[in-house]
């Protein structure tokens, strides 16, 4: 019985990239991916001599929603279509 270890179980961004992951790849792939992600941070901080900081799960997840936003708008736009943001007020 194999466990998540505990920093991809976490509220850290990697752990939102791990999830998000798992939607999509086996448990498997989403770790050697995640795995393989966090080898480049640490090849980057090694290299340039820079600090990671963690900006969490929420800061991950509002990036990936804007990421994923302006993907459907270009994708629309090719396909004549143009996107209206509907606001809603939650009450």
């Amino acid at each position: 019985m194999s466990r998540t270890p505990p920093s991809l179980s976490s509220q850290s961004a990697l752990g939102a990239y791990y999830r998000r992951l798992c939607g999509r790849l086996d448990k498997a792939k989403a770790i050697t991916a995640t795995a393989h992600k966090l080898a480049r941070l640490i090849y980057t901080m090694l290299t340039k001599g820079t600090e990671y900081v963690d900006k969490g799960q929420d800061d991950f997840d509002e990036r990936y929603r804007q990421r994923v936003l302006h993907h459907l708008t270009v994708h629309a736009r090719k396909l004549g279509f143009n996107l209206t943001p509907v606001i809603t007020e939650i009450v």
